[in-house]
């Protein structure tokens, strides 16, 4: 299967010692890679490759770019705020309910922002980890101010935790777990922080 390098390295990069970090690797094991690449990918924008092949991108990055992924806009939503937010992000979910794999223990899915993009305040049941792959990313958890951040740190929100994020001169890559309640029925978007 066309993803099992992909899902082998992904168990390294969850290498830390939260539970979350524990479950993700437990899903990414017992995946059944089965399935084959869309038939008409659509290719990584430039942003995310220069980023990707940056010294200080994780390897992983390699086997991401090259790798056959519809990239799209993430779909958690449905409103208005939010379809014209997302314009400057790529996403694939891995793993989850509306993943490459099917889960309905965790939802695994890699995302990207353009440089000079904002994805507002949300919030949602399941707790969230992201672990950044390449590029820069600024995040919000909770009331704190915006903290930089760069490949290989992770940004953890607890359930129902407030969090946004944004990339300044360059594009940023990660890869993002949700687990616990992963539905999307009570996710909301609150839109860009106040100023």
């Amino acid at each position: 299967m066309y993803l099992a390098p992909l899902f082998a390295e992904l168990e390294t990069v969850f290498s830390g010692s939260q539970d979350i970090e524990a479950h993700v690797r437990a899903a990414l094991r017992e995946a059944r890679l089965e399935g084959h690449p869309p038939a008409a990918p659509t290719p990584l924008p430039q942003p995310f490759l220069d980023v990707m092949t940056r010294p200080d991108a994780l390897p992983v990055c390699s086997l991401i770019a090259a790798l056959p992924f519809d990239w799209a806009p993430p779909q958690t939503s449905s409103t208005p705020l939010y379809v014209e937010h997302s314009r400057a992000k790529v996403h694939v979910e891995l793993l989850g309910p509306d993943g490459l794999i099917r889960s309905d223990r965790v939802r695994l899915g890699l995302y990207g922002m353009t440089p000079h993009a904002e994805y507002g305040i949300r919030t949602h049941p399941a707790e969230e980890i992201y672990v950044m792959l390449a590029g820069e990313v600024d995040w919000i958890r909770g009331d704190a101010p915006y903290q930089p951040h760069l490949p290989g740190e992770r940004s953890h929100h607890p359930s129902m935790m407030p969090h946004a994020s944004r990339t300044r001169d360059t594009a940023f890559m990660s890869v993002y777990a949700w687990h616990g309640d992963i539905s999307t029925r009570d996710y909301v978007y609150a839109g860009l922080p106040a100023r």
